[in-house]
């Protein structure tokens, strides 16, 4: 539940990111107004497309793209927590990481820093067992359904 909770804090602090690539997008353009019916007088219209079917193509579009903000939130915060700059993010850099997106929860009083959660999260997210943090590992541990949902 706390990594749902990470996930959606540090979904807060992307909006502002994905809001700028947003703006910087040209507006598309209107469409053209819908030509004339030619259906003949009497004939029943065309039937619309079925609805799409849960747990389809859009769902999962939908888990890549939540994949993919992960991702972007990652590769656009992870230079300001590599504090020595080597690429990787040791325990201490990681758990600065994480205190800071608790900080930033609404409820943020109610949840002071745990140094435990901090290293058994480290140790969920090194999947390599290197003693550091990729910018893979972190976005899969983030963006992982599975891990978001088991604490």
């Amino acid at each position: 539940m706390l990594k749902s909770f990470i996930l959606a804090s540090s979904m807060m602090v992307a909006a502002p990111v994905l809001a700028q690539d947003a703006a910087g997008t040209p507006p598309m353009a209107p469409s053209a107004s819908p030509a004339p019916s030619t259906t003949p007088q009497g004939a029943a219209p065309a039937q619309p497309a079925a609805p799409a079917q849960p747990g389809g193509a859009a769902t999962e579009s939908a888990a890549a793209t939540g994949a993919d903000q992960v991702a972007s939130i990652v590769n656009a915060e992870f230079a300001s927590y590599d504090k020595d700059r080597n690429g990787t993010l040791d325990k201490t850099e990681f758990a600065a990481w994480m205190d800071a997106l608790k900080a930033k929860a609404p409820n943020a009083a109610a949840k002071p820093a745990d140094p435990k959660w901090n290293d058994a999260a480290f140790a969920q997210a090194d999947k390599d067992k290197s003693a550091s943090l990729t910018k893979d590992e972190l976005s899969g541990f983030l963006g992982s359904p599975a891990t978001a949902g088991s604490q």
